[in-house]
């Protein structure tokens, strides 16, 4: 008899988690489940389409629905599943009844955190995460004069550029000093704040949200913040994501801190049978060990690659996390990884820190602009441990793969400022940041 497995969810943890079943056991009864339309599109792409850049909601789409038919992937859309029985080894879905598995992967994702204020019921806030929501919602953007984003989360950086972009008066509140502030440092942030006065953002800091306030005919028309009122039209409630969790939770899995399914390296659960991927989950940081939970959808689709495998009887392994991570924001692109200053100085990790500025292409290249690189490393050893750039956009992305890589491998600044790069006017200047900055850093340990 085929195996069956049942995986609960159709984003990129789920629809990865499909096909690592299907790598392995081609003869698998697969069968996904999500209480939506579509399955394995983009949302990270979504405020893009707002702002201008993609053309269509439609080019964020992975595949059409044939496609995973054709794979003999047996998505059930539009269908919530109710409840987990662990023991019984079944699910209890929604117009189907009970649903046998052998083996079960959650892939729930995640749910933004609830703001806490009054006005939560009103029309006119956004969430931005399904994709026929927010074709709709692109509408209203359309019509819409103010709109205010809450929280300066990554999704926050990227819909208060999409709305300017759009020519809609937007506002920014959030209660911490700066943009970002809970991963990245204040001088990181500092030119892409500058960007979004040039595009007439109004930034509210340190400043919280108290409630939504709505007309007689239930519409939001303004909020109402510690500093007072701002009329808006349009809320993106952009707070930080929390693991969607409560099928796990009444199965009785165990959570963990952050309140992220705790699995192991092969994504199992605290249950057997039951494997675990993407934001539902929390994963250990690689050099503290510190618990995160709401990573990308790269982190996504990699963890369930590997629990679809073991789902199916192979043996894939997901390691600890040095976290890369980059988002354009304003006129910038940001990114990083692990950490940089703000954050180990949170944590007490000391560091010495290494910090460099250069260009993008050769300085008579058309289109050059300036990189900024800060490196933290371990005392004594000099060991990278973090890192955090801004730039004009090029290179960033891949600076931050590399130097997850170089912090995962325990390379040293003096290993970063003799290491090779490419030199080519068009894509790369004589002298390249990250060495730029190690070196920096080396030279003023050597000045004690």
């Amino acid at each position: 008899m085929p195996r069956r497995a049942v995986v609960i969810g159709g984003g990129a943890a789920g629809l990865g988690a499909a096909g690592g079943v299907k790598a392995v056991d081609p003869s698998a009864e697969v069968t996904v489940y999500t209480e939506f339309e579509d399955v394995a599109y983009s949302p990270c792409g979504i405020p893009y389409v707002h702002g201008g850049e993609i053309e269509s909601f439609d080019k964020l789409i992975l595949a059409g629905k044939q496609a995973y038919v054709d794979a003999g992937i047996d998505v059930h859309y539009e269908t919530k599943v109710n409840s987990v029985d662990v023991a019984g080894r079944s699910v209890d879905v929604a117009g189907e009844g009970s649903v046998p598995y052998d083996s079960l992967i959650i892939a729930t994702g995640f749910d933004y955190a609830d703001p806490g204020v009054p006005g939560a019921d009103l029309s006119g806030l956004y969430y931005v995460k399904n994709i026929r929501r927010a074709a709709e919602w692109d509408k209203v953007i359309a019509e819409t004069k103010r709109a205010v984003v809450v929280e300066a989360s990554p999704l926050g950086l990227e819909m208060v550029t999409a709305l300017a972009h759009r020519g809609v008066e937007t506002h920014l509140v959030d209660p911490h000093p700066y943009a970002l502030a809970e991963m990245a440092d204040p001088d990181i942030m500092a030119p892409v704040q500058d960007s979004w006065r040039e595009l007439g953002v109004h930034m509210h800091f340190n400043t919280s949200l108290e409630a939504f306030l709505g007309d007689a005919d239930g519409k939001l028309r303004a909020i109402r913040t510690s500093a007072g009122e701002i009329p808006v039209e349009l809320a993106v409630v952009a707070t930080h994501k929390t693991p969607n969790n409560k099928l796990a939770a009444a199965a009785g899995l165990q959570l963990g801190s952050t309140g992220g399914i705790v699995v192991d390296e092969g994504m199992r659960t605290s249950v057997a049978g039951v494997w675990s991927a993407g934001d539902a989950n929390e994963i250990p940081h690689g050099l503290t060990g510190v618990p995160l939970q709401g990573l990308t959808g790269s982190h996504a689709y990699a963890q369930g690659k590997v629990a679809g495998a073991n789902a199916a009887g192979g043996d894939r392994t997901y390691r600890a996390v040095y976290v890369p991570w980059g988002t354009p924001a304003g006129k910038w692109v940001i990114g990083g990884a692990s950490f940089g200053e703000t954050t180990a100085t949170a944590l007490g990790i000391p560091y010495v820190l290494a910090v460099g500025e250069g260009i993008s292409r050769a300085r008579y290249y058309p289109g050059v602009r300036p990189i900024k690189v800060k490196l933290l490393a371990e005392p004594g050893s000099l060991r990278l441990i973090g890192a955090q750039m801004v730039g004009g956009g090029e290179g960033i992305k891949e600076r931050a793969d590399f130097l997850a890589t170089a912090i995962k491998f325990g390379l040293t600044l003096r290993d970063l400022g003799s290491m090779e790069n490419v030199y080519s006017p068009a894509i790369g200047a004589l002298n390249e940041p990250i060495v730029t900055a190690a070196n920096n850093g080396l030279a003023a340990l050597a000045k004690g």
